[in-house]
């Protein structure tokens, strides 16, 4: 099990935002090279529904998966269903809340493994079949409405502290938009990725040297 007694890493981001799921493996990946495993990574809600008064497009998420597929991220998005997209994520991002009141470790597993189950298994995440497969496997309760609550709550800070968008990453004071990608849009060449090493590391790397909570 995971020991989080080092600083956290809050990322405010949407489950089914293809960029927040590049973006978190690279922040573990990087926590992992760095061996820290003290250091936890925190998935607030930035539920995109409520921000954009509408769903995720599929059609339009699948093109940007397959972008990011195509030119940062060969390994990811294996599976993404545009039949399969779920119509909400704000109970999914309950659960995640769930998953956190549980324990650190647990909510950070949780919040991957939503990903996982939509990007890589093909699986939608609003069916309520789904959620309730993996609340029992990694041993989480049912979602009330303190969870419900949460998403919106954490919503309102995240409009507080100034988040851009998913995924935006925080260490205490110190935050940064979509730190693992550069992101440019041409009307004619279309969406165009690429890795940003150096500014997801030197962000990292000041977050490591942050002392843990009190």
């Amino acid at each position: 099990m995971r020991m989080t007694t080092g600083p956290v890493i809050e990322v405010f981001a949407d489950i089914w935002c293809p960029f927040a799921h590049v973006g978190l493996r690279a922040i573990d990946a990087q926590r992992d090279r760095a061996g820290r495993s003290d250091v936890a990574i925190r998935v607030r809600a930035w539920p995109l529904e409520l921000v954009n008064g509408s769903p995720l497009d599929p059609v339009v998420t699948k093109e940007h998966a397959d972008d990011l597929r195509r030119q940062v991220a060969p390994d990811l998005f294996a599976h993404l269903d545009v039949d399969r997209f779920p119509t909400s994520t704000l109970e999914a991002l309950a659960l995640a809340n769930r998953a956190y009141r549980t324990g650190p470790s647990v909510g950070e597993r949780v919040s991957f493994a939503l990903r996982e189950a939509l990007f890589e298994e093909g699986r939608d995440i609003s069916d309520p079949s789904t959620l309730e497969h993996l609340a029992h496997a990694f041993g989480v309760g049912t979602t009330d409405e303190a969870d419900r609550a949460a998403v919106v709550a954490d919503w309102d800070e995240g409009r507080r502290r100034g988040v851009l968008g998913s995924p935006h990453f925080f260490c205490g004071d110190d935050g940064v938009f979509c730190p693992s990608l550069d992101i440019t849009k041409d009307p004619v060449e279309g969406l165009s990725v690429v890795r940003d090493v150096s500014r997801l590391t030197a962000f990292v790397e000041r977050c490591l040297a942050r002392p843990g909570p009190a």
